[in-house]
This record gives C-alpha cells, structure tokens and sequence, in this order.
C-alpha cells in the first residue's frame, strides 16, 4: 500500500535441486516439462568484477532453457541478461539450513560469494502481498540459528530483513512489536556476524519514501554498529545516482558506514504514473539496472546488487501472479528495456 514501499512483495519458495542445493521454483507457460537451467550453459561472472555466485539453475536460467528448447532464440537473449548475473537467493522458513547450506556450498564450489536475503521477521509486510514471516521471535531466532549453521565458514554475504526497520518508522509495523523486532534484528546481526566469513547488510529503506534523519536511531537500535553496512533500494526502482545521494546522507549518520544498492530494476527509474499507491507493484516500462560489481562510482558503496531476483513478481497487480513467482512476460520487459 506504499508507493515508496522497498521489498514488499517478495517472497521466497524454494525446491530441491538434486540433493545438496534448495533453489527458487519456477512456472512458466512456455515449459511442457521441468527444464534444468544447467543445459542454458549460464557460467560466472569474472570474479574480480562481480564476486558473487551466479545459480546456474535459477529461473531465469531456467527460462533460457526453456525458449531454447521451443526454438525462441530471440527470447532467449534477452532473459540470459538476468540468468548471467548473480540474484539473490531468499531463504525461506522451509529447511533453512538446508538452503543456506546448498547456496554456500555452490558458491564455495565456484570460489565466489553466495549472496542471501532473510525475509522473515514475524508480521513482516504488515499483512500485505508479501505478509507471513516467522510465528513468533523465538521461531525467528531459531530460524536464524538455522541459516548460521547452514552458511558455517563458508563466504557469504546476507542482506537482513528488507523494510523490517523502515516499516516502524512509517508506522507500518504496529508500536507493540517495536521493542521486539529490535531485540531480534539486533540478535540476528550478532549471530550472522559470530560467522568466520559472512558480511551482513541491514536494511535502511530506499530514497523515495523519507529522510534518513528518521531512520538512522532506529538502525542504531537494530544493531548497524554491529553490522557491515545497510543496504538500501532492495526490490525498488530509484536511480543508483539517487539511491547513492540517500545512501552517503544515511552513511554519515550511522558511523560512515558503507553500503550496497539494489539495481535489480532501477535501469529507469520509478514509475511515476497511475495510483500512487500501486506504483511499486509490476510498473510498466522498467528496465533493468546496474549489473552487480563491487567496481561502483563512490568508495562508501561496496557493490551493486540484484537483490531482488528480476522477473519474479512483486505481487497480484497489473496482471502479475503471486509475490515471488517467476513471470517472464515481465522479466522480458525488464531485459529488452535494458541498455546492458
């Protein structure tokens, strides 16, 4: 219901992937039968530019596949824009260490960093499109504790709980479960960060819906001492030039902390049509941004990232299906927008 909205209307489905690796499913009209994405022979990204694991199984790779095999070799092009680039993985409250167990291994097996979102703070979303989370603190610290055993020693990068602080701050979240997300979100980065080689990211909201004087005690509050850094545009459409300008002001309230910016989307920028409401949700006309490096245009921002995976829906608006699944009308929209 926000239109400056960040993550809302992401959520995480995972399916076993032989037996190590958890991957996102994926649904398309244009598939008879399931479709490794291994046969679109997707490979990493050079790992001095982008050190992060590319799946090489993942929807969009899976698309590739898919119009390969039907003979849509045009389509197929413009979706290996999004299965060539590391996404990241969402880790959903089914089998957790599993999933963070098979990202990681996956990851370590290519030498390259797994990149991993928690989306599941309890009443996260404010019982929106991507509503849910963990039932209570303790289910969320047990799932936590979960990821952390799953992830181990091996290299990763965790961007934590997309909106979980800017949805107090706009009131979003209800007062009563303030002290509470604190407490776990604080509880959260000093696990993930016990890790021998994990990096974690707090989430600190997007350029477009207020000033970081609102947000920088709340992030304090949450744990960002602790932390690497924050992260901010995950799953919105604001420039990187803007998203850059919000990032420093924040950065010089919170210790100068450095940052990573979600570019997923934001080739275009945001919408600024239709309800204002909505424009957060499937805009037409969007393109896709910044593929991800840490090689970026200012030293206080450690990488570019494609947090949300593009062409997975942010919910039930403008025609798109559920939050999270794979709609590829969109993904190709995303892609042929796209200048890369």
């Amino acid at each position: 219901m926000y239109g400056s909205r960040g993550a809302a209307g992401v959520r995480a489905t995972a399916a076993v992937l032989g037996a190590a690796l958890l991957i996102a499913g994926c649904s398309s009209d244009d598939k008879d039968e399931p479709t490794h994405g291994a046969a679109a022979g997707i490979t990493q990204q050079p790992k001095n530019i982008a050190p992060f694991w590319v799946n090489p199984d993942g929807n969009a790779a899976e698309q590739v596949a898919a119009y390969e095999k039907a003979g849509k070799k045009a389509e197929a092009e413009q979706i290996r824009k999004i299965a060539q680039q590391p996404t990241g993985e969402w880790i959903s409250p089914e089998s957790p260490e599993e999933q963070a167990r098979g990202f990681t291994e996956a990851a370590a097996r290519a030498d390259r960093t797994a990149l991993l979102v928690l989306y599941n703070i309890p009443h996260r979303d404010c019982g929106q499109f991507s509503g849910g989370g963990a039932a209570d603190g303790n289910a969320y610290r047990a799932f936590v504790d979960s990821v952390a055993k799953g992830i181990g020693d091996r290299p990763a990068t965790v961007i934590l709980e997309p909106d979980a602080v800017l949805h107090m701050v706009d009131n979003c979240t209800a007062p009563e479960y303030h002290e509470e997300r604190y407490d776990l979100l604080k509880g959260a980065v000093t696990t993930l960060k016990a890790l021998k080689n994990t990096k974690v990211y707090l989430d600190a909201g997007n350029a477009g819906w207020g000033h970081p004087d609102q947000i920088f005690e709340p992030l304090k509050r949450a744990g960002i001492d602790q932390a690497d850094g924050f992260s901010v545009n995950v799953s919105n459409f604001y420039t990187t030039q803007d998203s850059i300008a919000y990032g420093k002001e924040l950065s010089a309230k919170v210790g100068d902390k450095p940052f990573v910016i979600d570019t997923s989307r934001n080739g275009n920028g945001p919408y600024t049509e239709g309800n204002p409401d909505e424009r957060w949700c499937n805009p037409p006309g969007r393109a896709l941004g910044e593929t991800p490096t840490t090689k970026t245009a200012d030293p206080l921002v450690d990488a570019y990232l494609w947090i949300k995976r593009p062409g997975e829906s942010d919910g039930e608006c403008k025609g798109g299906p559920k939050a999270g699944e794979w709609w590829p009308e969109y993904a190709l929209e995303l892609a042929r927008a796209s200048t890369s």
